[in-house]
């Protein structure tokens, strides 16, 4: 590889370095051949480097793209370390918590299992829109406490305390900073950009002893509702005086094309008279048949365009504002309007609800050992309405929970007293169904059996069980290979039965949160835009909604990309979310709009 002018400033740099650059610039691939450069010549025997980044997409993809660098030995690769900041703050919690009062043994309250832990605080109040700043505030303490206690009590901590504990271990211990740096004497920081304030107390601590390369594009923040901080570049130049390289504008990704052209060009929206090449733009007529016809039509176009291509596992995806239309885009391609062809695909929702089925699914695979079995199933249908809307969940979910718990304990104060269920008891088809399931043949192959306990489920005669089944076909776990098919398979052939499918499938899943093995993105699938960042994929569809009238008032619709589409509601975050979007896309980017009122930002300003 020929090195540019640029590139060879950073390979020659000694001490802190900060690289920034727009997507496709290069910025990660230059930083793996400095640390396989450092790799090969600058380390003790017992030394690697280290490189963080937020995004699982984004680890899987370095983790990819070193193993296939050809011109670095595997002597040097096997000498790099990539994980999530996740993953690295949780490490040195479990070796060190106990420095700042943590108990010695350390569990991770997952996000489904945190929503079940502060469902009775949230139970209190109204949805988060109808609140007034006070209550707002008031909610948001008795949250944080709440969460405080979990970890410093019962050693249950949260990822959103992962950097906060960190933090306070690192400032606190000239002793681990130095055993750190002695262990990682560089660390690569991607993404640099989107840290919040106590990520960037662990940085400055890790940068003490360490030297630090920080990659980042001020253009890519996104994560603003989180606390990262427009000034966070200027805080590392001053903190740690570091060598600055501009990598703005190189374009690899996708060089030939204007697709990282146009992105930059929505941030000043100055757009230039002649086309942008591999940029398209269609509009669709604002009614929600229309809409969503045309955004299959596209679709269909597109992935033709990608199989003539010839490119293997082609990747599509369609990237939409919110949660919401992730799912009414789903649907739509699972069933399409007037005889259109399905659309195989799979979509990235958010995954508490999912993750809570899988083990309402996964305990129903387990025998009754202590006769005990329908209390436990009912504890976890219970925990299923109490946390599968995350960190907002609804008053009818809260209620359901309620509703559930009540019936149950009615029904066992009815056996009590020798008599029969309440016949309008909504514990009658939860009974039904799981008496069903507990009829099944188990066989010993876990994917077949997980399919025909959520085969039941999804057929029976209860809508709660056939929707926590509904939710957990969006995520898949049984793939051939993978290690929880194996550790079920194991605990079958130990015990002649699934005895621990619960907590192997609990476990799997904080697994995955830290997994760095992810297979590159083909096919077509279906994303929050938020999601995406990270990603990269052959083509993009943006899909936007279209302006809803409230009450009179001026078109409203949370599904678009700015959401009054006004010149007055645009903003910096809008900009850079769409800029990121499109900017997924390597050979061609597609936005869809609606007719006589497109998306603010495709208008230029003058």
């Amino acid at each position: 590889m020929q090195l540019t002018e640029k590139q060879t400033k950073i390979m020659d740099a000694e001490g802190h370095v900060l690289v920034t650059g727009g997507p496709g610039s290069g910025k990660t691939t230059i930083s793996i051949l400095k640390a396989a450069q450092i790799a090969g010549c600058g380390l003790r025997p017992d030394q690697k480097i280290l490189f963080l980044s937020f995004a699982r997409a984004t680890v899987s993809r370095v983790v990819e793209a070193i193993e296939y660098e050809q011109q670095i030995p595997h002597e040097q690769k096997k000498r790099i370390d990539v994980e999530t900041y996740h993953s690295f703050f949780w490490r040195i919690l479990k070796a060190h918590g106990y420095l700042v009062g943590l108990p010695r043994q350390l569990s991770i309250l997952t996000p489904p299992s945190e929503a079940i832990e502060l469902s009775t605080i949230r139970s209190g109040y109204a949805p988060a829109s109808k609140l007034n700043n006070a209550e707002k505030a008031e909610k948001r303490a008795r949250e944080d406490a709440e969460r405080l206690r979990l970890a410093r009590i019962e050693g249950c901590v949260c990822f959103d305390l992962f950097a906060q504990y960190t933090g306070d271990i690192l400032q606190g211990s000239k002793r681990i900073r130095k055993l750190i740096a002695t262990m990682y004497p560089v660390i690569i920081l991607d993404e640099f950009q989107d840290t919040n304030v106590e990520q960037w107390r662990v940085v400055q601590a890790l940068g003490e002893h360490s030297i630090l390369l920080a990659l980042a594009d001020p253009e890519q923040r996104i994560y603003d509702w989180i606390g990262a901080d427009p000034k966070r570049l200027s805080h590392f130049k001053d903190a740690f005086a570091p060598t600055e390289v501009d990598l703005s504008t190189d374009n690899h990704r996708s060089a030939g094309i204007d697709i990282v052209a146009f992105g930059n060009d929505i941030l000043t929206g100055k757009f230039r008279e002649e086309p942008y090449r591999g940029v398209q733009i269609d509009v669709y007529t604002p009614n929600f048949n229309q809409a969503f016809s045309a955004l299959v039509t596209t679709t269909y176009k597109a992935r033709k365009r990608l199989i003539n291509s010839g490119r293997e596992d082609c990747s599509l995806a369609i990237l939409v504002p919110t949660k919401k239309m992730t799912r009414l885009v789903s649907d739509s391609f699972r069933s399409p309007l007037a005889g259109m062809t399905k659309i195989p695909h799979a979509a990235a929702i958010e995954t508490e609800a999912a993750i809570l089925g899988a083990e309402i699914i996964a305990f129903l695979m387990q025998p009754d050992m202590d006769g005990s079995h329908f209390k436990h199933f009912i504890d976890l249908l219970r925990n299923y309405f109490h946390g599968k809307g995350g960190d907002n969940p609804t008053k009818a979910d809260l209620k359901e929970a309620e509703n559930i718990q009540k019936a149950y304990n009615d029904w066992r104060s009815r056996q009590a007293a020798g008599k029969d269920i309440n016949k309008r008891s909504i514990l009658i088809a939860i009974i039904a169904v799981y008496g069903t399931t507990r009829k099944i043949v188990l066989t010993g192959d876990p994917d077949k059996d997980w399919r025909a306990v959520r085969n039941i489920l999804e057929e029976g005669a209860c809508p709660r069980l056939k929707r926590v089944a509904e939710e957990v076909r969006n995520i898949r776990l049984l793939e051939r290979g993978t290690q929880l098919r194996q550790e079920l398979s194991q605990d079958w052939r130990d015990k002649g039965a699934y005895d621990n499918a619960l907590r192997i499938t609990q476990q799997a899943f904080v697994r995955e949160h830290f997994s760095t093995n992810a297979n590159p993105e083909s096919g077509v699938v279906v994303m929050n835009m938020h999601k995406a960042k990270g990603k990269q994929f052959d083509e993009v569809i943006i899909f936007e909604g279209w302006p809803i009238k409230r009450k009179g008032q001026p078109p409203y619709n949370a599904d678009r990309i700015v959401r009054y589409n006004s010149r007055k509601h645009d903003s910096d975050q809008s900009r850079q979310n769409l800029r990121v979007s499109i900017t997924r896309g390597k050979f061609h980017a597609t936005i869809l709009t609606p007719k006589g009122d497109p998306c603010i930002l495709l208008i230029g300003e003058g």
